[in-house]
């Protein structure tokens, strides 16, 4: 199938390891001008490595997107290097939890500041120039803890509800002039990221990490978690000329975790 992307060109926010490189990596081999973002340059520049020997030349940008100036850094450098931004995948934020007799609101604060704000910020700075050309695809990675709160996730929970909020919004106020926005939630994926935060829970149950991975995928109908590569080859159908009728949609990739209906 003919995903029509070549030539695009796409902005990743946390595109230096994990779901965002890999989503990187996808679109790249497609034919899409990637500029990637996040707050290392070292991770950054092995990602563009990658990315620079898969498809079109990439660029990078290191920023703090927990302000708008470095959101507004990242958009302008996407433009200057390739003309426009057709694409935007945020992927960016890694919440701190604790748990719920314990939180401080300064942990929801960081969460939404680091999460939500930087969706928000990056998805309205790149809507004029998906305007001009009437098309564009907005995708965001918000993780399934928005709808399956517990004692110790709600600064990840509270950020990522919010941005499906969000991308019902923006969908309303951007589909005529030819713009989806949609959000893919992930569960547990394997990634840095993962075997970090289980790795406190691993030690205290005197587990090895890759095992109490294996042993927590046994759990779901999938048996097994997910690859970053599989979130990857959702996130390319939904910025593909392929994907055409899909307004506001939130798609679970959770290995049949969630219990919710629809």
């Amino acid at each position: 199938m003919d995903l029509g992307l070549n030539g695009k060109r796409a902005i990743i926010t946390g595109g230096s390891r994990g779901i965002g490189k890999q989503c990187a990596l996808a679109l790249a081999r497609e034919g899409v001008h990637v500029c990637i973002a996040a707050r290392t340059q070292e991770t950054l520049n092995q990602a563009l490595t990658e990315i620079n020997q898969t498809g079109p030349k990439g660029h990078a940008v290191a920023a703090d997107l927990t302000t708008q100036a470095n959101c507004e850094r990242v958009v302008q450098a996407a433009i200057d290097r390739f003309g426009g931004v057709d694409i935007l995948v945020n992927n960016v934020g890694a919440a701190r939890n604790a748990d719920i007799l314990e939180l401080s609101p300064e942990l929801i604060e960081d969460a939404l500041a680091l999460k939500t704000y930087s969706y928000l910020r990056m998805s309205q700075l790149v809507i004029p120039s998906m305007k001009e050309n009437r098309w564009g695809r907005i995708i965001n990675i918000a993780g399934s803890a928005g709808t399956s709160p517990t004692r110790g996730n709600i600064p990840t929970g509270a950020a990522n509800i919010t941005i499906l909020n969000i991308t019902r919004a923006l969908s309303d106020a951007v589909a005529a002039d030819g713009i989806l926005v949609n959000t893919v939630c992930p569960g547990l994926t394997n990634t840095g990221r993962a075997r970090t935060q289980q790795g406190a829970r691993a030690e205290r149950e005197g587990r090895d990490v890759e095992e109490l991975l294996q042993a927590l995928g046994q759990e779901l109908p999938a048996g097994r978690i997910a690859e970053p590569e599989e979130v990857a080859n959702v996130v390319t159908f939904l910025a593909s000329e392929a994907c055409s009728y899909m307004f506001g949609t939130a798609l679970y990739m959770d290995g049949g975790k969630r219990r919710a209906t629809p």
